[in-house]
């Protein structure tokens, strides 16, 4: 209705008398705006035929459509989800033959009884000769309290993606500091996963995870990269880990992180719970598993530098007011240790260590972990007023 009221205002005629002509001037006009009206609705009945028949074609009183239709069609190309839909596609079966589910079964005892128990987890195929990576934690959940008692795996199961045959895993090496633990099972021509290099990942970088979340099998979540090189204390161990926005629950631990070219650049292994909480979970960069894994391969276990003593820091005004030093107060000596060998005691306040000034326990360790078992090292410290100096040789944790 608005266009047709455009077109009448552009012949709207003025009603003013011109004398004698103005009969004449009537009829002339009345014929005049007559056959207007006429073409116009012809144009109109015309135009609405075709534009039926033919929702493609334009005409003079469809500019306002056409222009929605571009900007729909415009729209719809900007926010296309198949490139999305393809990529996720390409990495998820690409990472999947790799992937493996994990069963265990564990005897816990409570109050004189002793009741066996299962749990679940993912692994990730390393080589095609049947050595998969995992999670400590999900094959070695050993605890005890005083009331009951948790023992190490009793039996660990395996299903490989695309098979339904279980396989029975021997335990090759386990490692808590890390939460990292090998698998070993009886089979060749396996599928490694392709690892990716954790130190190039970005914060926004698009990533899967896969898993067993409550018993289901090689479930594929997605997200992002939220954060990295985020420091996760968990049970008084350290984690470096990247943060992703992926659903991770129970059943994911030991699974995988993986990029757009389907690489695994993370073991999955801790998230965030608790009411309000959601899509916070974070993975084990896979740069940070390939020494452990590997000495874990050829040693079974993981050999680190150990000094023996239990310490307590002691900032500046606590020092002050117990009449010491600032740095670390020895509160006990594990017998037989090289720091007892060295003539370390109790009491003591260890103030320097490999000629670094060291006030803190994190600082001794993180200088302690530059070294290797049989290292030898400068330890100062303060007993009483005195300042000495001892050699140590690290021993092995």
């Amino acid at each position: 209705m608005d266009n047709n009221n455009d077109f009448y205002q552009k012949f709207d005629y003025s009603q003013k008398s011109h004398g004698s002509n103005k009969a004449v001037l009537t009829t002339i006009f009345t014929s005049f705006i007559s056959a207007v009206v006429g073409a116009i609705c012809a144009v109109f009945i015309y135009s609405s035929i075709v534009s039926t028949n033919n929702p493609e074609s334009i005409n003079t009183g469809a500019t306002t459509s056409n222009t929605s239709s571009q900007v729909n069609n415009l729209n719809l190309s900007q926010v296309s989800l198949s490139n999305y839909s393809d990529t996720a596609i390409y990495a998820a079966n690409k990472v999947l033959p790799s992937m493996v589910s994990i069963s265990v079964e564990y005897q816990v005892s409570y109050m004189g009884r002793s009741q066996t128990v299962s749990g679940s987890g993912s692994g990730v195929i390393i080589s095609e000769d049947g050595y998969i990576l995992t999670n400590n934690h999900v094959i070695s959940s050993t605890d005890s309290s005083s009331f009951y008692q948790v023992s190490d795996a009793t039996s660990v199961k395996v299903t490989i993606y695309g098979d339904e045959t279980e396989y029975t895993a021997e335990i090759v090496g386990t490692d808590s500091q890390t939460d990292l633990a090998v698998l070993k099972i009886d089979k060749s021509g396996l599928v490694a996963a392709e690892l990716g290099d954790s130190s190039s990942v970005q914060v926004g970088e698009f990533v899967l995870a896969i898993g067993d979340p409550y018993g289901l099998e090689h479930s594929v979540t997605a997200g992002i990269v939220s954060a990295l090189n985020r420091e996760m204390t968990v049970d008084g161990t350290t984690y470096n880990v990247i943060q992703a926005d992926c659903a991770i629950n129970s059943g994911n631990s030991g699974g995988a992180l993986v990029n757009s070219k389907g690489q695994v650049i993370g073991i999955t292994t801790l998230k965030l719970s608790g009411t309000g909480i959601e899509g916070v979970s974070f993975a084990i960069p896979i740069n940070d598993t390939i020494d452990i894994y590997k000495s874990l391969i050829e040693n079974g276990k993981i050999s680190r530098p150990f000094v023996g003593i239990y310490g307590i820091d002691l900032d500046e005004a606590t020092a002050i007011r117990n009449g010491l030093t600032k740095g670390i107060y020895v509160d006990s000596v594990v017998e037989g240790s090289c720091a007892e060998k060295a003539g370390i005691r109790a009491g003591d306040v260890i103030v320097a260590f490999d000629g670094k000034s060291v006030s803190t326990m994190d600082e001794l360790n993180d200088i302690k972990n530059t070294k290797s078992v049989g290292d030898s090292v400068e330890v100062t410290f303060y007993r009483g007023n005195e300042e000495m100096t001892v050699t140590l040789v690290l021993g092995e944790n």
